[in-house]
């Protein structure tokens, strides 16, 4: 049954509406004005609120969007930009509404924190642009207009004439490369990725010396995530094994170069660089225990076992009965780092320079195993489990294969984190870090090193610069979640490969001979 067109607006409107109220509620709207407080580069101070223009941009910026969703792609010009029109009014009745509600709570001066913590008088005040009752018949002209502003903007950009531009556009860029490609001797297009290869290495090297102590944190923090995600997706991308625990391996890395170069608990103290073997050596060992068994299982079952393996890790790491031995619940400290030519690494740009070293070598094991007959396997598998055993693809031995590659990846990255930060304790290896490693694949796109590069800045990186929205991490990471599987559900930055395939496999030719014969008979 098709939805009536004004019916649909209303429902456009209200389901805005009720987002930012939700906002609201959540005082998250005071957050989102500071975003856009850093956009005009003008620093507010933590915890307070800014100037109320910022609000301003916050109500168009959204009433913009609204029009925007309501005007949809085919249809007369005059009607989706009428939608747009009604979808704003309707935004903005519910708001003005919302907005009515406020003005009596602060009228009464009722105390909203009573039930809703985060809310302030000062917030609400700031919501309504300090104007009181003048703020609800604000709010509806605003999102009236503004309504109306996104939909037209959408009709022009959406245009014939513009979408005809931009063609043209990118068919002159594309033109452009090409003369550009023809022109070049050979010696250049053969060997032309090394000179950039060689001018990324230069880039690496010198930016950790000038960026600082913050920035090299980041930027080592994401780099770890890419070697894990890395890991992740030899397992979760190439052989198709839905793994929850991931966080367990990390922790074995973590966990072995804390207890192997540390003065407490046990005061052996044998390097870093045999420690770091020995980590992604446990956590090869800890991949076989956990693999042998559940080999047979896929799908959801495989899910829920590995989910189970990663929270007992993570408790006996926790539990008063291993402190002895593990730390327990204060975890290790004071985990020394590595030596290079005598030398110890101890700044945060040492790091960063090995963080992308080892990023490097996984990205590099990645694709040899990737183009491998290994890989090959694995995407068999992933495809067709009992077609791949069919053509003599060994299952168990793949698929452990994969998971002992992943689980090494993952210890390696654990041991870096853990000396890196000089400790390791029950709480970096929670479920939220195996949920954090899966949804850089999920975000970034399967099978795709750009992608997981891009979703692990989005994931790690991010959060880490704004550190505004710190306390709203979770809401905006469920937000993201929902957002890519509705609008690229194959990641910010899919694999190429399926396309590459495809070109590779020439079109079957009919041949005319046999079918004059089959016309004749």
């Amino acid at each position: 049954m098709k939805t009536h067109p004004i019916r649909k607006c209303f429902q456009k409107g209200l389901v805005f509406s009720i987002i930012l109220v939700f906002m609201v509620l959540i005082d998250f709207h005071v957050i989102a004005a500071t975003l856009v407080s850093k956009v005009f580069s003008v620093n507010v101070l933590r915890g307070a609120i800014p100037e109320v223009h910022f609000m301003t941009y916050v109500h168009i910026l959204f009433g913009i969007w609204a029009g925007w969703s309501a005007s949809g792609r085919t249809g007369k010009t005059t009607t989706r930009i009428l939608h747009g029109l009604a979808t704003g009014l309707t935004t903005g009745i519910f708001i003005a509404l919302f907005d009515l509600i406020m003005n009596y709570l602060i009228q009464t001066d009722t105390d909203v924190r009573r039930y809703l913590s985060a809310l302030s008088f000062e917030s609400m005040n700031y919501f309504l642009l300090n104007l009181g009752q003048m703020g609800t018949l604000l709010h509806l002209c605003l999102y009236t207009s503004t309504g109306l502003a996104g939909s037209a903007l959408a009709v022009f950009l959406r245009s014939d004439m513009v979408q005809h531009a931009w063609q043209n556009l990118k068919s002159n860029i594309s033109t452009f490369i090409t003369r550009i490609n023809e022109t070049l001797p050979p010696f250049i297009l053969k060997y032309g990725k090394y000179l950039v290869y060689l001018i990324l290495l230069a880039v690496l090297l010198i930016l950790p010396a000038q960026w600082g102590s913050y920035w090299n944190y980041v930027f080592g923090l994401v780099g770890l995530y890419i070697i894990a995600g890395i890991g992740l997706n030899i397992i979760v991308g190439l052989s198709g094994q839905l793994v929850l625990g991931y966080a367990a391996f990390f922790a074995m890395g973590a966990y072995s170069v804390g207890l192997v170069n540390a003065p407490d608990p046990h005061h052996l103290m044998w390097g870093f660089w045999l420690a770091i073997v020995i980590g992604v050596i446990m956590a090869i060992i800890a991949a076989v225990i956990l693999g042998l068994p559940i080999m047979r299982l896929r799908g959801d079952y495989l899910a829920i076992v590995t989910l189970g393996f990663g929270e007992i890790i993570r408790i006996l790491l926790k539990s008063d009965l291993l402190t002895n031995f593990t730390g327990g619940p204060h975890g290790i400290h004071d985990i020394h780092g590595p030596t290079l030519f005598g030398r110890p690494l101890t700044t945060d740009s040492d790091y960063v320079y090995l963080i992308f070293a080892c990023v490097a070598l996984t990205i590099f094991l990645y694709n040899r195993l990737q183009d491998s007959r290994t890989g090959r396997a694995w995407l068999a598998i992933k495809e067709d489990a009992i077609a791949a055993q069919a053509t003599g693809v060994n299952l168990q031995k793949n698929k452990l294969l994969a998971l002992c590659i992943g689980a090494a990846f993952a210890g390696l990255a654990g041991g870096i984190f853990a000396a890196r930060n000089q400790f390791t304790g029950p709480n970096d290896h929670t479920l939220m870090v195996s949920m954090n490693m899966l949804s850089i694949i999920i975000v970034g796109g399967t099978n795709s090193i750009p992608g997981i590069i891009l979703g692990s800045f989005v994931l790690k990186g991010l959060p880490e610069i704004l550190r505004e929205i710190e306390n709203y991490r979770l809401l905006a990471f469920g937000g993201l979640l929902i957002v890519m599987m509705l609008v690229r559900p194959n990641g910010l930055w899919p694999s190429s490969r399926p396309l590459i395939e495809k070109k590779k496999c020439p079109p079957i030719e009919e041949d005319s001979h046999v079918g004059e014969g089959v016309k004749d008979g």
